[in-house]
């Protein structure tokens, strides 16, 4: 072989060698990095969706699950319907950096912008039923914050209400007598006069 050939096969291995290199380097810096984990959380009607780590360990059932097993990505929550873990989603990764504050009990108002941020009252201006399932995926997935906005909400529906209005608005059946109705009332008339 001639010096030129020989140089030009070192140089093809110099190259080779330095590509190894690099290749080795994003790969340890790539497992280092946690905060690149993507979680494939799936709901009970079988839809998929891909969140960071970082933001749905909010969830603290997602967290305990993590930790658990630190190789398994894909998230089983039997209990919530996909429309529903899409909003808790969005709530998640609204409040990831963005977190929300400590709302204040008992309520000062009905009025939820008066309670909580602008986003977080658009959040919860929902159907009844919506409500009460973000209520209960809340409490599942065991996010404090959401659980607190939510019951928040149900709370405002409330407030200030007679117990014939909140019967009406949640649909409640009274089957109390007319007469027990008025023990009760008798016994927590402390309640009514506050």
């Amino acid at each position: 072989m001639s010096s030129d050939q020989d140089q030009k096969v070192e140089q093809k291995e110099e190259k080779k060698d330095n590509l190894n290199e690099n290749d080795n380097e994003e790969e340890v810096q790539g497992l280092d990095e946690e905060n690149d984990i993507e979680l494939k959380l799936q709901s009970q009607d079988g839809q998929t969706f891909t969140v960071s780590k970082d933001v749905a360990i909010q969830s603290a059932l997602i967290k305990t699950m993590w930790n658990g097993d630190k190789s398994e990505t894909n998230i089983p929550l039997p209990n919530v319907r996909g429309t529903i873990l899409k909003k808790v989603i969005t709530y998640i990764q609204y409040h990831h950096k963005n977190p929300p504050k400590e709302i204040e009990k008992p309520l000062k108002s009905a009025n939820m912008r008066e309670v909580v941020s602008e986003w977080d009252a658009n959040f919860v201006e929902v159907d009844q039923e919506t409500l009460f399932e973000l209520i209960l995926a809340a409490n599942y997935m065991d996010i404090k914050s959401l659980l607190d906005l939510t019951c928040a909400k149900v709370a405002s529906m409330i407030k200030g209400k007679t117990p014939e209005e909140i019967r009406k608005r949640f649909n409640i059946q009274n089957d109390f007598t007319p007469e027990e109705e008025e023990a009760v009332r008798a016994e927590n008339k402390w309640a009514e006069d506050s």
